[in-house]
Parts: C-alpha cells; sequence; structure tokens
C-alpha cells in the first residue's frame, strides 16, 4: 500500500509533522513524506518591505503537485489555517485524478476548524493528536475492517464530496486521552533527513528532499520542541480550541531531559553542521526547576554547550535562578511574548500578564545581555481595529521603558477562527474579513515604525514625546510612511542580523554562508573562545518554589509549581 504524508506549511521544519512522520513511518515501512511550501526561504526583499511571504500558486502548479501524488493509495495532509485554501486545492486536483485514493486531513487546521476542513474532498479528518488515532484507523484500513468509529476523527461514510459535509451524514467520533508523558518518550524521534523525504519545487515537482534544502530553511538551526501544553487561555491562540476539547490540555507534558537531549544527538549524527537548537514550546519556563535542572547537566555535558534559544517564554514564569542555569547550559537567546502595554488590552486577549509584570521579567533577561545573550525578542500584536489611541500609546510607553537590549516580531493582527478572540471581535461588529491580511504586512504607520525605532535606540524624552503626538489608533484615518518604512525595517533587520554574527548564529539567516563558517572551523573556533558563559549556579542560590497552578507532568510523575 502506497502511503505518503504531506504538509503544507511555512518551510520545512514543522515539528508536530516530523513527529507524525516518523510514527507513521514506523507503522507503515516505505511511507513517504512530501513537503509543499510557498515559503522556501523569505527573500531579504520581503522582509525589508514588511510584505507577507507566501506566493500566489497558479492552477499548473497546483496540478503538479497532485500529479506528484495522486498515484497513493492512502494520504495523510497536515497544515495550519494559513495553507488551508492551499490544501483544499491541491486535495480537489488529487481527487479529479484519481478518485480513489483515501484522504485524511489533520494537523491545526482541522482541530480548530472541523466543520470547515470536513467540506474538502476528504474521506476523513483527524481532529486531535494524531499518532494513536491513526495507528488505530491504519490498523482496521488494511484489514479492511470498519474503522468509522476510531477516535479522534470525523467520517464521511457515504463517501468523499463536499456535498457530504452536512452533519447528519457525519461520523463525529470522541476524543482520546491525550498523550501520557511515558508514551511521549516511547515515540520515535522526529524524523529529519530521512531518505523518504520529498519537497516540492516549481517546475521541477517533487524532488528528494537534499542537504541543500535544510541549509536554505534552518541554516545551521534544528527547531524542537520538549513540551506540550499552556496553562494560559489567552484568546488569539488555537490552544484554547485544544483546551476546549480536553481541559487537560492546560497541564504541561513532556519525555524526559534524556529523550530530548538524545533526540539532538540524533539529528546531529547525520547533520553534524547543526550549531542552534530552538525549542517552540509554549511554556518551556513554567517547567520545574527540578526537571530543568536535569536538563540543563545533561545538555552541557553531553552536547558541549550547544547554543540554544526558547521560544514561548510567559512573562509570569521568568525567574532569575532558571536563567542562570538554563544560560550556564547553553541557553543563548530567548523570545517572550508580550503582545500588548495596554492592561484593557491584555485583558481583551485573556492573557494574564500585568504590565508591571513584564517590566519585571524584562529586568531579569536584560540582565543576561549582551555579555551571555543574543538580544531578547518580544512579540508585538499591532493594528488591532479595537484599540484605541491610548491603548497603542501605552505599547509604545512599555516598550520605552522595558530594559535593554531587545528586539520585536513585530505582527499585525491575523484573527484565527474559532478561537475566543474571533467570537469577541465579531461580538464587537467587526468583520474579520477587513483584517484577513498577512499578519507580516505591516502597515507603514507612525505607530509601527516607532516599534522599529524603540527596538534600535532609545530616544531622549523630549523627542520621544512629540513623536508619541503622532500616534494614531489603526482605526483613524493617518499618514502612512513607506520610505521611512524601509529605512527602518532595513536598519532593524541589520541590526538584528548582526547581534546573531557577533555569537556565529546562523539560525535567522538561512542558506548557506553559516555553513561554510562551520565548515572551516570558524563557528567552532568562535564559540570556543570567544562566547561566554555564566558559571554553574550555586545550588543554595535557588529561588523558592511558588505556587501558581501550572500543572507539569513528566515520566516522573506530576508536580504543581
Amino acid at each position: 500500500m502506497r502511503t505518503r504524508m504531506v504538509c503544507l506549511e511555512d518551510g520545512i521544519t514543522s515539528c508536530g509533522f516530523r513527529k507524525m512522520a516518523a510514527y507513521v513511518a514506523q507503522l507503515q515501512p516505505g511511507t513517504e513524506s512530501f513537503y509543499i511550501s510557498t515559503e522556501r526561504y523569505r527573500s531579504v526583499r520581503t522582509a525589508v518591505r514588511g510584505m507577507g511571504d507566501k506566493a500566489e500558486v497558479g492552477d499548473e502548479q497546483i496540478d503538479e503537485m497532485a500529479q506528484g501524488l495522486a498515484d497513493s493509495d492512502l494520504i495523510g495532509f497536515s497544515s495550519m489555517t494559513g495553507y488551508a485554501e492551499l490544501t483544499r486545492r491541491v486535495i480537489k486536483r488529487i481527487r479529479e485524478i484519481n478518485p480513489s485514493v483515501y484522504m485524511i486531513w489533520g494537523g491545526i487546521h482541522p482541530i480548530i476548524q472541523p466543520e470547515d476542513a470536513i467540506l474538502a474532498d476528504v474521506n476523513a479528518i483527524c481532529t486531535g493528536e494524531g499518532e494513536f488515532a491513526f495507528e488505530e484507523f491504519l490498523a482496521a484500513f488494511k484489514e479492511d475492517r470498519d474503522y468509522t468509529n476510531t477516535k479522534n476523527f470525523w467520517f464521511k461514510p457515504n463517501g468523499y464530496g463536499s456535498s457530504n459535509g452536512n452533519g447528519d451524514q457525519l461520523i463525529k467520533n470522541h476524543f482520546l486521552p491525550l498523550m501520557s508523558p511515558t508514551e511521549m518518550e516511547a515515540l520515535p524521534f522526529p524524523q529529519y533527513g530521512a531518505e523518504t523525504e520529498r519537497i516540492y519545487l516549481p517546475d521541477q515537482g517533487f524532488v528528494k528532499m537534499g542537504f541543500e534544502d535544510y541549509l536554505l530553511n534552518d541554516g545551521l538551526g534544528y527547531t524542537t520542541l520538549w513540551s506540550i501544553g499552556c496553562p494560559f487561555h489567552c484568546s488569539y491562540c488555537g490552544n484554547t480550541k485544544f483546551i476546549a476539547n480536553d481541559k487537560k490540555y492546560k497541564r504541561i507534558r513532556h519525555p524526559s531531559a534524556r529523550y530530548m537531549v538524545d533526540q539532538v544527538k540524533d539529528a546531529r549524527a547525520r547533520f553534524p553542521h547543526l550549531s542552534q537548537v530552538s525549542f517552540h514550546d509554549d511554556s518551556f519556563m513554567a517547567i520545574p526547576y527540578g526537571q530543568l535542572e536535569e536538563f540543563a547537566e545533561l545538555w552541557h555535558d553531553e552536547l558541549d554547550q550547544l547554543p540554544f534559544a526558547v521560544y514561548g517564554v510567559i512573562p509570569n514564569y521568568v525567574r532569575q535562578d532558571k536563567f542562570e542555569l538554563l544560560s550556564w547550559a547553553g541557553m543563548n537567546r530567548i523570545r517572550m511574548g508580550i503582545q500588548s502595554g495596554s492592561k484593557n488590552m491584555l485583558d481583551f486577549y485573556k492573557r494574564p500578564t500585568p504590565p508591571e509584570k513584564i517590566l519585571n521579567a524584562g529586568k531579569v533577561i536584560a540582565s543576561f545581555a549582551p555579555k551571555y545573550h543574543i538580544p531578547s525578542a518580544y512579540d508585538i500584536i499591532m493594528d488591532n481595529p479595537i484599540e484605541t489611541r491610548d491603548d497603542v500609546k501605552s505599547t509604545l510607553q512599555l516598550l520605552y521603558l522595558m530594559d535593554r537590549p531587545y528586539t520585536l516580531f513585530i505582527y499585525s493582527l491575523k484573527v484565527i477562527p474559532n478561537t475566543g478572540l474571533a467570537a469577541a471581535m465579531e461580538e464587537r461588529g467587526v468583520d474579520l474579513d477587513d483584517i484577513d491580511e498577512s499578519y507580516l504586512a505591516i502597515p507603514p504607520r507612525a505607530a509601527n515604525l516607532m516599534l522599529y525605532l524603540i527596538a534600535m535606540w532609545r530616544p531622549p524624552p523630549w523627542l520621544w514625546n512629540r513623536l508619541m503626538g503622532h500616534v494614531r489608533a489603526s482605526s483613524e484615518p493617518q499618514k502612512l510612511y513607506p520610505r521611512l518604512g524601509l529605512i527602518l525595517r532595513t536598519m532593524y533587520l541589520s541590526k538584528r542580523v548582526l547581534a546573531h554574527l557577533r555569537v556565529m548564529d546562523f539560525s535567522i539567516t538561512p542558506g548557506k554562508a553559516g555553513y561554510y563558517a562551520w565548515k572551516v572551523g570558524l563557528v567552532g573556533l568562535w564559540r570556543k573562545h570567544l562566547t561566554r558563559r555564566p558559571a554553574r549556579p550555586s545550588r543554595t542560590k535557588r529561588a523558592p518554589e511558588v505556587k501558581v497552578g501550572v500543572q507539569v507532568i513528566s515520566p516522573d510523575g506530576m508536580r504543581n509549581e
């Protein structure tokens, strides 16, 4: 049986898909993995201009993709909502070429919007964690048994056409229990560099994924995650849907530190050039100190202080002792969500991180840079139509007060359907179609341009106050400054790149340049002799554990922190 897994997302480093691909390949040897992305790598031009990067995909390209997949017996698709329309088009064309192929759509989009995904020309969608559900389905499918009672799945029993997407014709099964830490520990490592990986290239179709494809997407970096789950319920986040499906998703689950370190060692065995790791956990810092300590010691001793970045940092869980420990192990960068400096907007987003906690977290973070860390990155959401002028000013003023150095990841508001934010916006009369632009398309308004400025330099108070007089809410009529925006974004991005190059970090500058620097030994030499790390923190300096209602589940059991 010819089985294919297809990923339609930004780049080729989707953590969730790679985990699923490895598991399916274990169940069904010979399964091929196909990657379709309109962002094979980001161009300098689009980055500088603040534009979205997704190129238009014509019918000829859709046909080329479908022709390369249509001779399958079983195809599993995975995509985020931003790629839902592309996924739907590819599925439709495959169905026209080969009506008998069995197609399942999984990933983030069918979980968040199952009612939309089931309308595609698929036979089924996966609405929860996929590994064990697919194993149960596949066994029944291969043995020609009834598989329509498989949990975590919706099925169309009478066919595959979109006309069968009515509720009374669907089989909507309940959810399996969330995977336990012990079960996570038993999973194969994510697929990375397998012989069965293919990538779509325009006018070439699907070709074997090579070493160069990894360099063009991730440079010297490796993307992964250790933990799953988030204790927060922010209205703009897709996690709200996961929590609605199963409240236990708020618990943080993860395999052992040994599993995580061995996973990275396994990837480096195939790609020795990997010189940086990025953890995309939702709440890495909420993991208890004792478990982080085990992780840090293994990482420090067995991966030679390999630099790593921690994304998804929540201000409430930033602690000096954890930062000292992880920085000793190799952490050299973090990314923290601020989103807004307005208490009003933070409440609207249901994000319990008041401005004073953000400022306190910033003090801890800034104390490690630039001596030990690349300047931290803070996420900011702009261009929300319900923001007032005062809300926008509050965000700018918070960043003006934040301890330096830092940089910013600036996004225009993008509302994910079926989230609490979508409902709240509709209640306020906002037409979501009016804000359907790419979250990377940053209009050159005065407030947005001031964010680029403050990320580079803190103006004197008299100048800052004068600039604040030009700030308007995104819903107000105002002048745009495209040329000034081009200049400021160029300077801002250049400063970010230089901050990484200062420590020979090529994780945000994908391409061959970093590989050549690694090949001649420059990266290793630089890291060994010119990179500083703090001393191993004393155990007596460890801060007392504070109970804040987070449940963390590890292979050793559950613990509250």
